[in-house]
């Protein structure tokens, strides 16, 4: 029976050391709250750092403190150094993937080494996770901290369901671009199998990264990524919505409040409720707020704002300069506007209970969010389910994600200050009536999708995932390779039918660039040189760029699609089908309409064929263009024996009659082979796969629809299974 294995930076444990040794303590809010239900499952285990460094817990503690945290709280615990904490957490997670995905270009730092401890931490926590999985758990991953955690997962237990949900935003392409590790991080995600994030524009965000760095394409959200799908998704996360809406006494929180209510009396109150960040646009709160009192005198001596404030990673730099610019702005406006017996702001920097925070939401008239990004901000959503009398209003700016889900709100530009004042007045002035209408539409999505709901929806999204995953026609070739391997060993006459790119090599940027390196040649060579094997390279290469390739090896060549044929044992080339080229000029024609509208494509000219490559091009433009261009030559070529041919990023026009599988048949039909292997990566290996027999083995390199029997990830996958085969022939030999 599979389980569910939650996955964060930090457990949801608050370990400290003390006299006595160890204090455990259930943390409260966000995360922990959320997936409380599914962390107190029987089985379910929660793998997160538990906030001492190695350098605090002698190794003797560690066995202690490890096996209180699997007994009485099913955690599982991750040691990491001071090192690691330094460059991993303050440094690669604080100093690059915040401010970066947060959009803040300017503070963001490239720093190699911190990348290495990412790296690291990461395998850390893979390895803590490693003695606890087995086939087919759960693991449910945790926000930026853990980016490449997901492929490491799906390496090395390719069975397990894998999700992974950001809980920050996921910039544009434009931003996103400009980290140096890129590639690494989309990789590291679409290891998952269902990848969440809290708002569509997240979503988009990510596919177009996906579709231009990558060259993936999606379908409704779902990405085809080497050998399964993945599916992107909103999933904007909830609240515990009873916990907020549930009556409190003002008796209880007296002790922390009790000053600052005494002085609320008689006044409107705004409340802002943030940490110490510059991602939460503090400072530019506190600008349009004296914006409000400047164009609104009237507001003067009758209404306060409560910027409520809470440390947070004190000892940096540029948070010191942050909280030194608030309270210069604090000082400021209070010295400016401020009378004997009025303070316009009051200003805490410390840390609230989350009742007080409920007693402060039920208090104010107006709550101020406007961070200048923002993945969700749940403080939004708090005071909105606080607020039972639908009494007060929200003025949230529209970069925060919560925005996307509370449309009833005064929505703002966090820039604009002039707005946002205005915002404050329509939200103070709004009638009673409107403001009870708005919140209820509120309080009901609140009520409905709380982060019970949200941590459900996405479970539930995860299993549907890996159902579709499951419907796949073709196998993984990894469960059944023993077959192949003993077919292959137990045969006299064999053939393997091979494309060449993306089955043999990987794809470049320019064709002329994937030539063969020394291990693809050994490779080959190997195989070839087994008397008993015949080896096809089925290509739609030209067939000089062929020659020049690998014709010193002993290999059968089919070029341009099967068009030309080199036998091994002939050394020349013979056309199988006669072909004029009386078409070109006029299809050239429409190529170079589109080569020239569109920056980065390009035309390869073979001698029976035009191949059109927009590998460079724009993803967006070209899956326009494409469909103006296609629909213009079926237009011209709908009365001749010519066909369009659709490869990875290229558009062929040929012959129609000239196919992998009509060449392929020819070598099948005139020997006895008693075992036949046949492997392609894309559309036009389709006709191959289905001239084989039925007792074929034919291997699709990534997944999609397809007549293969199995597919497997990649093309140095497919290099893989040929180094086994190869080197069952060189065992033959020496034997």
């Amino acid at each position: 029976m599979s389980k569910l294995i939650l996955v964060s930076n930090r457990l949801p444990v608050t370990v400290q050391r003390n006299a006595a040794g160890f204090a455990f303590q259930n943390s409260i809010g966000g995360l922990a709250t959320g997936l409380k239900n599914y962390h107190q499952q029987a089985g379910s285990v929660w793998v997160g750092w538990l906030g001492i460094t190695d350098e605090d817990m002698p190794s003797g503690e560690k066995d202690h403190v490890q096996k209180r945290l699997q007994e009485e709280y099913q955690c599982r615990p991750v040691f990491l150094s001071d090192q690691d904490i330094s460059l991993y957490y303050h440094g690669f997670c604080n100093k690059t993937i915040w401010p970066l995905f947060h959009y803040f270009k300017n503070k963001t730092e490239y720093d190699h080494e911190a990348w290495e401890a990412y790296q690291s931490v990461n395998r850390k926590f893979l390895e803590s996770m490693e003695p606890i999985i087995e086939e087919n758990d759960i693991i449910w991953v945790h926000d930026y901290h853990l980016m490449l955690l997901p492929q490491m997962i799906k390496e090395k237990y390719p069975q397990s369901q894998v999700g992974f949900f950001l809980h920050i935003p996921f910039p544009s392409f434009e931003i996103f671009r400009l980290l140096i590790w890129r590639e690494e991080i989309l990789s590291g995600l679409l290891g998952a199998d269902l990848i969440g994030f809290h708002t569509y524009d997240y979503v988009r965000h990510f596919l177009s990264s996906v579709r231009r760095l990558l060259g993936s394409d999606h379908n409704f959200n779902k990405i085809s990524y080497e050998d399964r799908y993945v599916q992107v998704d909103a999933f904007p996360m909830g609240i515990d919505y009873d916990y907020f809406a549930r009556e409190c006494d003002p008796e209880k929180f007296q002790q922390e409040t009790g000053d600052i209510i005494e002085n609320v009396k008689g006044s409107k109150i705004i409340l802002s409720v943030d940490r110490l960040d510059y991602s939460k646009g503090i400072p530019e709160r506190i600008k349009a707020y004296r914006k409000f009192l400047l164009k609104y005198p009237q507001y003067r001596e009758k209404i306060k704002l409560y910027l409520l404030v809470a440390p947070s990673r004190e000892g940096v730099g540029s948070y010191d300069e942050l909280l030194k610019e608030i309270e210069e702005l604090v000082s400021k406006i209070n010295g400016e506007f401020g009378t004997f017996s009025w303070m316009p702001i009051w200003f805490f920097f410390r840390s609230f209970s989350q009742n007080s925070l409920i007693y402060f939401y039920k208090r104010a008239d107006v709550l101020l969010v406007t961070p200048l990004r923002d993945g969700m901000n749940l403080v939004a959503k708090e005071y909105i389910a606080s607020r039972t009398d639908y009494k007060g209003m929200l003025v949230i700016s529209e970069t925060a994600g919560a925005a996307s889900e509370l449309g009833e709100a005064v929505i703002v530009n966090a820039n604009d200050y002039d707005a946002i004042a205005s915002g404050i007045k329509a939200a103070l002035e709004m009638p009673g009536d409107e403001a009870r209408t708005r919140n209820k539409k509120m309080h009901q999505r609140l009520k409905r999708y709380n982060v019970n709901f949200w941590a459900s929806e996405f479970l539930n999204a995860l299993n549907h995932v890996m159902e579709d995953n499951g419907q796949s026609v073709s196998e993984n070739i990894e469960k059944d390779f023993y077959k192949i391997e003993q077919a292959y060993q137990s045969a006299g006459n064999r053939v393997l039918f091979l494309d060449y790119d993306g089955t043999l090599v990987g794809f470049k940027t320019i064709p002329e660039q994937a030539g063969p390196d020394q291990e693809l040649k050994l490779l080959l060579a190997d195989l070839a040189n087994d008397p008993q094997n015949t080896v096809v390279i089925v290509s739609g290469r030209d067939k000089n760029i062929m020659e020049e390739w690998l014709g010193d090896l002993n290999l059968n060549l089919l070029a341009s699609h099967g068009l030309w044929i080199r036998r091994c044992d002939q050394k020349e080339w013979t056309m199988t089908v006669s072909l004029d080229n009386e078409w070109k000029d006029s299809v050239r024609h429409i190529l170079e309409l589109y080569t020239d509208r569109m920056p980065g494509s390009f035309i390869e000219e073979k001698e029976y064929s035009l191949a059109w490559h927009y590998r460079q091009c724009d993803p967006d433009m070209s899956a326009i263009k494409l469909s103006e261009m296609k629909e213009a030559l079926l237009s011209l070529t709908q009365s001749t024996t010519l066909g369009l041919q659709e490869g990875n990023k290229v558009l062929e026009i040929k012959d129609g009659r000239v196919n992998k599988g009509y060449v392929s048949s020819l070598f099948i039909q005139h020997n006895n082979f008693d075992f036949i292997l046949g492997a392609g990566d894309d559309y036009t290996d389709e006709d191959l796969f289905a001239s084989l027999p039925p007792d074929s083995f034919a291997i699709k390199v990534g997944i999609g629809n397809t007549n293969a029997n199995y597919h497997i990830k990649s093309w140095q996958s497919m290099r893989g299974i040929l180094k086994k085969l190869a080197a069952i022939s060189n065992k033959g030999k020496d034997e």
